[in-house]
């Protein structure tokens, strides 16, 4: 089998499953990606122009089924979208800052795994920490090249800010955005290569991607979904501490 139908094929399930929580995979491209070779400069931006695929997707099935949360969603947004620019602009040694966050995504699915699910008891967000805990992530997005969504849903939940659904329809606008503004502070001082088989990797993800959004947003229970996300954190996490 050819190394270009064994990744396509790695893209379209990452996408299927990462769409179903709101998330677009970039964390799963970049492992596929280094796993099978690929250059270092054309990782990075490949991952966040899958991501801005997936995200959109997934926003637009998510908002669809009614479970968008504009007041969620702001003041993450707001600290985020001009760190996750300056983060694609950066070219800093990522390895001690993803064993850190390897061991942060492990712990969340941990907590994930043994927290109950209550949907109808959820705490009132508070503002400043929402915008600084958003500009964190959208650092850390640019940095790595993914859209943060692995970051923000384990928080709201754990923080019992939104229902799972809830905080899969705010992390996939929340992916999309942050991925649009590294992309454009990635290019503004770097070259945007992208393979040869682009153009097939991205079918493959909006094929899983609109796959995993619409089972995410109109089909699968809340619990379904909180495992299916501590699975995601669970790859992520090995991925950064391991590839």
């Amino acid at each position: 089998m050819d190394a270009y139908l064994v990744v396509t094929l790695s893209f379209f399930a990452v996408a299927l499953l990462y769409a179903i929580v709101g998330h677009a995979g970039g964390s799963g491209y970049i492992a596929v990606m280094v796993l099978a070779g690929m250059t270092l400069t054309s990782i990075r931006p490949t991952s966040l122009s899958l991501n801005i695929l997936v995200s959109a997707i997934a926003t637009v099935q998510f908002v669809r089924a009614g479970h968008f949360n504009l007041r969620i969603f702001l003041p993450f947004m707001l600290g985020s979208i001009p760190l996750a620019w300056l983060g694609g602009m950066l070219e800093l040694p990522s390895t001690p800052f993803k064993i850190l966050l390897g061991i942060a995504l492990l712990f969340s699915a941990w907590r994930l795994l043994g927290k109950r699910i209550a949907p109808d008891h959820y705490r009132p967000m508070p503002l400043l920490p929402a915008i600084f805990a958003g500009a964190a992530i959208g650092l850390f997005s640019g940095l790595l090249g993914i859209g943060g969504g692995i970051f923000l849903t384990p928080l709201l939940l754990l923080m019992g800010w939104a229902a799972p659904r809830q905080a899969a329809a705010v992390s996939a606008p929340f992916i999309l955005l942050n991925s649009v503004f590294a992309l454009i502070g990635l290019g503004m001082h770097h070259d945007i290569v992208l393979p040869e088989h682009f153009a097939i990797y991205a079918a493959a993800v909006i094929a899983g991607g609109s796959m995993g959004a619409f089972l995410g947003s109109r089909r699968l229970q809340s619990r379904t979904i909180v495992l299916v996300l501590s699975a995601v954190l669970l790859i992520a996490g090995g991925k950064m501490l391991y590839v």
